[in-house]
């Protein structure tokens, strides 16, 4: 994945008040969640912004409430592509993924991110972009090529991720598809359901027309 270098900002004051004059300056309220899992109860010094959410079992994660500016986030997120995005906080250099976006209903305004942290170690599951290579047999026969699902999810660490999951289809048939259970990529897991169709080249009129024809 390409590197989306952000600058962000600790958040300290929380609650309903504060997130409307932050939104109000053009900012962002973020949430990075993966952050470091502690014994509780937590006997080291917490960093501006951070707090602990418990998970159980005598366990807390760290999580770290920060903010953005509308104009820094605008090409991470009005486009197709996937980033790691390298945060810049007061110094202090962190790697992420975007993990999830809160619009507001009526004004699509962004509200809320939600970043993952993320290393070379502990794999991540994201959605990757499809993207399909070459040029179907059953198209040359008359067929139509369908995209089903323009996204994956996968599983890996984030540096063996790539920006788009490319599926060649030069073998495809006339009225064949392939399935998640179809594909493989090198240092992936595909979490889709195996059955779930990717693409297929479907009949047209014309094709089956011309199958008819040729069966006389």
């Amino acid at each position: 994945m390409e590197v989306f270098k952000l600058s962000a900002a600790p958040r300290v004051e929380l609650g309903k008040k504060a997130t409307k004059a932050l939104r109000a300056e053009g900012k962002i309220p973020v949430v990075l969640n993966g952050g470091e899992v502690i014994e509780l109860p937590y006997k080291g010094a917490l960093k501006d912004g951070e707090k602990i959410v418990e998970i159980g079992n005598g366990k807390g994660l760290i999580t770290t409430d920060l903010t953005v500016t509308n104009d820094a986030v605008r090409k991470l997120i009005y486009t197709p592509d996937i980033y790691a995005i390298e945060l810049d906080i007061n110094g202090e250099k962190r790697m992420a993924v975007l993990k999830d976006i809160q619009f507001h209903p009526v004004k699509d305004n962004i509200l809320h991110l939600d970043l993952l942290e993320v290393n070379d170690k502990k794999p991540v599951t994201i959605e990757v972009p499809v993207k399909l290579d070459g040029h179907a047999e059953g198209v040359k026969a008359g067929g139509k090529l369908t995209l089903s699902m323009k996204k994956l999810r996968v599983k890996a660490v984030y540096t063996n991720i790539p920006e788009r999951l490319l599926i060649n289809v030069d073998n495809l048939g006339l009225g064949k598809s392939l399935a998640v259970g179809d594909l493989h990529f090198e240092g992936l897991e595909l979490v889709n359901a195996k059955n779930a169709v990717v693409c297929a080249v479907q009949l047209t009129r014309a094709a089956r027309g011309a199958a008819a024809t040729a069966a006389k």
